[in-house]
């Protein structure tokens, strides 16, 4: 079987979803070049990639790689819950018997189920605290079906890691949509990093799990290093339109960003660290700190 013929079948699944090629890659939750590049022949998609795309197009597995008859297939929610083993090709992957009756699939599938829980897991205990049968506990479903879509632990933390930047990105692009005042922009998005409510609370306890995990794993240092690259961007950016604006002063934009996003940090991760309702260390004070940074060493003074 040739992996272009796999590609097409895939980009098949991708086009019949009526959603582009990133925000495929974000619901089966990889990096896009690399889907990208299998899609383009230069890599070969991985057993669980296959199965994972199989479960977000609602197809069998064996229709991807080229060995289904046509008739029984089952939906994907239904081959996420067989056993499977990963392996490096695709010719391993089990399709499953047309004689187990489909089961539904949760909401934005399989995977992405089990990437949401594994973040809600690592914010309630810590990335080594959670096992792969709690992960399954609570998505009802078994450790099997888990290794169906994430053979190992480093491939589903960086998924998990990968989920939670693109959600971070897309709530920022939501926020501030149709903004066109840089300094209101930046109040925006200092109020998005401030942790008010229980999904940013959760979101930190997530970010600091994984600040730690990227001291010792390549992968997860690479994607933090990238992650923090597009956030000073953004900010600079905004920064830069604010100078063109006149609504702040003339300063370096890049070390202006990198010193603003290393004070969001380490005051977040001051009031996570502290007892709730301790003077001085809740989120509002850490969002005063910040407009107040602002104001005293970015916003230009009123004219006259």
């Amino acid at each position: 079987m040739q992996q272009d013929e796999v590609a097409a079948r895939v980009r098949q699944v991708i086009d019949a979803t009526g959603v582009s090629a990133r925000e495929f890659a974000r619901r089966i939750v990889i990096d896009p070049s690399k889907l990208s590049r299998s899609l383009n022949g230069t890599r070969r998609f991985t057993a669980a990639e296959l199965a994972r795309i199989a479960d977000i197009g609602g197809v069998d597995v064996s229709r991807l790689i080229g060995t289904t008859t046509g008739a029984g297939d089952t939906t994907a929610g239904a081959a996420g819950d067989r056993t499977f083993r990963a392996a490096s090709t695709p010719s391993t992957v089990r399709s499953p018997s047309p004689s187990r009756p489909p089961t539904p699939s949760p909401e934005g599938g399989r995977p992405l189920q089990i990437v949401r829980e594994t973040v809600r897991l690592i914010a309630e205990r810590g990335f080594h605290s959670v096992r792969v049968a709690d992960i399954a506990a609570a998505c009802h479903t078994s450790t099997a079906a888990i290794h169906y879509h994430f053979p190992g632990r480093d491939e589903l933390l960086e998924a998990a890691v990968r989920w939670c930047m693109d959600e971070d990105t897309r709530r920022r692009a939501d926020a501030t949509a149709g903004t066109r005042h840089a300094g209101d922009e930046l109040r925006l998005l200092i109020e998005l990093q401030t942790p008010r409510t229980e999904q940013q609370r959760r979101q930190w306890c997530v970010w600091l799990d994984l600040w730690a995990e990227a001291a010792r794993s390549t992968t997860v240092g690479r994607l933090h290093v990238e992650y923090y690259r597009q956030w000073r961007e953004t900010v600079a950016a905004v920064i830069r339109r604010g100078v063109e604006q006149g609504v702040f002063r003339p300063v370096d934009a890049d070390g202006t960003a990198l010193a603003l996003t290393a004070l969001i940090d380490g005051l977040a991760s001051q009031v996570l660290a502290s007892e709730p309702g301790l003077p001085g260390t809740g989120a509002q004070a850490m969002h005063d700190a910040l407009i107040t940074h602002v104001d005293d060493c970015l916003t230009a003074p009123a004219p006259g």
